[in-house]
């Protein structure tokens, strides 16, 4: 058995300011994101500077669609306490809302600044998954997102007031975001692989439409091992979200192909430019 940690969810306080593991993970996350975006995109043409600015946007939009998926995800704890829906801790992010605000600051973005927005999500998405998987660390500092009880020998200890009511009686579960950080950790690797290697028969696009379907199929099995999913019917809202992403991922990866025109074929060393009107 592993043995019983009661991890400290604050990495350093210095005064009134505390600083809390979760926020320094995502952090260091998005930096590491960036900094595979910026490799890519200089690749390909592009002033690796682009990425740096673009992540200042992402964080912003990103950060917000987080937190919007998970007050809705607790709204009857929130409609409670309005004060803690944007408190300093704010402990509490949804993956799918970060990726549809990070999606909008994208797009913005690359419309300001007349960059192809197929292109750079390509760059993103290597490392979004990457710092998925390190930002799921903050949930075991957090003590949250765990699974059911388990007597396996990798169970986690999770402290009394962090257990849900109905297994207050159990001290170790399933960590879930270990297994799903790993399998994040993977995918990032396969998506990064397809990135740098994969020039024939590649269509801009082509590397985040299949992030939008491998996370999702990760988080559909993972989502049945958290007993506090926010649900809707017979499974939790992020699995029908799972499903969705898939099937519409899958359809535009698959008929984009049937199309194939010259503007999506994806050309090496080649940064794209608008035509000029």
């Amino acid at each position: 058995m592993l043995p019983a940690v009661e991890p400290n969810p604050i990495l350093i306080r210095i005064g009134p300011l505390s600083v809390y593991w979760y926020g320094v993970l995502i952090v260091s996350g998005a930096m590491l994101a960036a900094h595979i975006a910026s490799t890519l995109s200089r690749r390909n043409g592009h002033d690796p500077e682009i990425a740096w600015n673009l992540l200042l946007v992402v964080l912003i939009t990103g950060i917000l669609g987080a937190r919007l998926y998970h007050v809705m995800s607790s709204w009857d704890y929130y409609r409670q306490n309005p004060g803690q829906i944007f408190g300093l801790q704010m402990a509490g992010f949804g993956i799918y809302g970060a990726v549809a605000g990070g999606l909008v600051g994208v797009w913005a973005f690359t419309r300001r600044y007349h960059l192809r927005f197929l292109e750079w999500i390509d760059y993103a998405a290597p490392g979004l998954l990457l710092a998925q998987a390190i930002g799921r660390w903050g949930n075991f500092f957090n003590q949250e997102l765990y699974g059911p009880p388990t007597d396996l020998p990798w169970g986690i200890y999770i402290a009394p007031e962090h257990r849900l009511p109905q297994y207050a009686m159990f001290e170790r579960f399933h960590p879930t975001f270990f297994y799903e950080s790993i399998l994040n950790l993977i995918g990032a690797l396969i998506l990064y692989y397809l990135a740098r290697r994969w020039t024939k028969g590649r269509l801009y696009g082509d590397i985040f439409f299949l992030y939008g379907i491998i996370y999702p199929v990760i988080r559909f099995f993972i989502e049945y091992l958290r007993p506090d999913a926010w649900r809707i019917g017979i499974l939790a809202t992020a699995q029908w979200i799972s499903i969705g992403s898939v099937i519409f991922f899958g359809s535009l990866f698959f008929i984009r192909r049937k199309l194939r025109r010259q503007a999506m074929v994806y050309v090496p060393g080649t940064p794209w430019q608008p035509q000029e009107q």
